[in-house]
């Protein structure tokens, strides 16, 4: 069905993903319990049937996805109408920016130990604003002690190591 438009289907992190002109428009995910297309730009397309959720509230600012728990739930022609209002977005330069100049906000954890070890704080400055916000956001975002405690023990040593935390993607 999508392999009927014009996008280009090719492979992104392990999972079949459609461009146009290059930029990635629509892909496809499978998990346990349900796969979905996920929409890059989604949050522009008007889902009038509300088929779209937002996976990640408060993360994801545009990417949205239409999940399938059972074959039953795929609708052949509203997929295509999604997928063609999708192309259409993007042949149209609908995008979000980027929020530029987010402040950088340490936590406390990481803190303490940056003022306590100086080598690591040296190395951590030596990081662009971004890669530093990123070791910061994946504390923050760990939910228990303990998960915030081993984060930060994987980021000390990808720190000293002046290694970014996204850098084995690249």
């Amino acid at each position: 069905m999508i392999l009927s438009t014009e996008l280009t289907e090719t492979l992104k992190w392990g999972m079949p993903t459609y461009t146009l002109d290059g930029i990635n428009v629509a892909g496809l995910v499978a998990f346990k319990s349900f796969v979905a297309i996920w929409f890059l730009n989604g949050v522009f397309l008007k889902d009038k049937q509300k088929k779209l959720i937002n996976a990640q509230e408060g993360v994801t600012k545009a990417l949205r996805q239409w999940r399938f728990s059972s074959v039953d739930e795929i609708e052949p022609e509203l997929i295509k109408a999604y997928i063609d209002e999708a192309i259409n977005n993007q042949q149209a330069g609908k995008t979000i920016k980027p929020a530029k100049n987010k402040p950088l906000i340490i936590p406390e954890l990481l803190a303490d130990v940056l003022v306590k070890k100086p080598k690591l704080k040296d190395c951590f400055r030596q990081f662009s604003l971004s890669k530093q916000r990123e070791f910061a956001d994946y504390l923050v975002q760990a939910k228990k002690e303990a998960t915030k405690i081993r984060r930060l023990a994987k980021i000390e040593a990808l720190i000293l190591a002046k290694i970014g935390l996204n850098d084995k993607y690249k």
